[in-house]
């Protein structure tokens, strides 16, 4: 039987998930349940992390940065992961760092307070 933190913290992913589905996205291929499905191993990590991120979340992070291949896409991207730190309140300092931990370069970071409108 899984533990409450882990039935928690999976609630926690399923509700975000779901309120992230109603986020617009313009003219962007890519949608928040793409970018939540990519970025949904890292939730545990960036809330209660240390060290390097777990496999399954850099190799999402690297699908999502793969995926956002666009100005439209970065943005809707950008959206989603503000609109998700608004909501889980992960470690600034965690979510800042986890690009450059997964070797890769989104485009912005990672922040509940990002101006997405400013990427290009």
């Amino acid at each position: 039987m899984k533990s409450s933190y882990e039935l928690a913290s999976l609630l926690v992913t399923i509700i975000v998930s779901l309120l992230l589905l109603f986020v617009p996205n313009s003219n962007a291929a890519i949608t928040c349940a793409t970018v939540i499905k990519d970025v949904g191993p890292c939730v545990n990590y960036l809330k209660n992390g240390s060290g390097a991120p777990p496999p399954g979340c850099c190799s999402g992070a690297k699908a999502l940065a793969a995926t956002a291949s666009t100005t439209a896409d970065r943005r809707a991207a950008c959206a989603c992961l503000k609109s998700a730190s608004q909501r889980l309140n992960p470690n600034p300092e965690l979510a800042q760092s986890l690009p450059g931990k997964c070797g890769i370069n989104l485009g912005f970071t990672i922040s509940s307070s990002v101006d997405c409108t400013k990427i290009t």
